[in-house]
């Protein structure tokens, strides 16, 4: 499986995932030491055009992200839950939570808004936004 984001800068989306995830880009193309020296073959405006992400563990689906011409226009329809709290609950779990919007930040994200535990259907979660715009839960 793979997820695919729509984006304007494939590159830089890619490199924040991989911060935010512990992914890393995939290997180069066979004949290629890097993705750079891969990217000097092509035409410049085609050097951003996509970035993947993969889990180092091979547990996690492969994150493409491929550049369009249109920006994000509404909520996503689909979003990623990013498990930073498994097992806490109460105010431990929104405290490992608020800890880890403040890294998000610092990377690039944007924090939208809190919703506390509310037992005993919700645990409560953080609902943030990459640097792109696209929406994702701390959860």
């Amino acid at each position: 499986m793979q997820v695919t984001v729509d984006c304007a800068d494939p590159r830089s989306l890619s490199q924040f995932w991989n911060a935010v995830l512990g992914y890393q880009a995939p290997p180069p193309p066979p004949g290629f030491d890097s993705w750079d020296a891969f990217a000097a073959t092509l035409p410049e405006e085609r050097r951003n055009m996509a970035s993947a992400s993969v889990d180092p563990s091979g547990a996690g689906p492969r994150l493409f992200f491929q550049q369009v011409p249109e920006g994000k226009t509404a909520k996503n329809r689909l979003h990623l839950d990013v498990r930073a709290a498994p097992g806490l609950q109460g105010d431990e779990r929104m405290a490992a939570l608020e800890a880890e919007a403040e890294r998000l930040v610092a990377l690039g994200a944007t924090r939208v808004e809190r919703h506390e535990p509310a037992p005993p259907m919700g645990a409560g979660h953080l609902v943030m936004q990459d640097p792109e715009g696209n929406e994702f839960c701390l959860d």
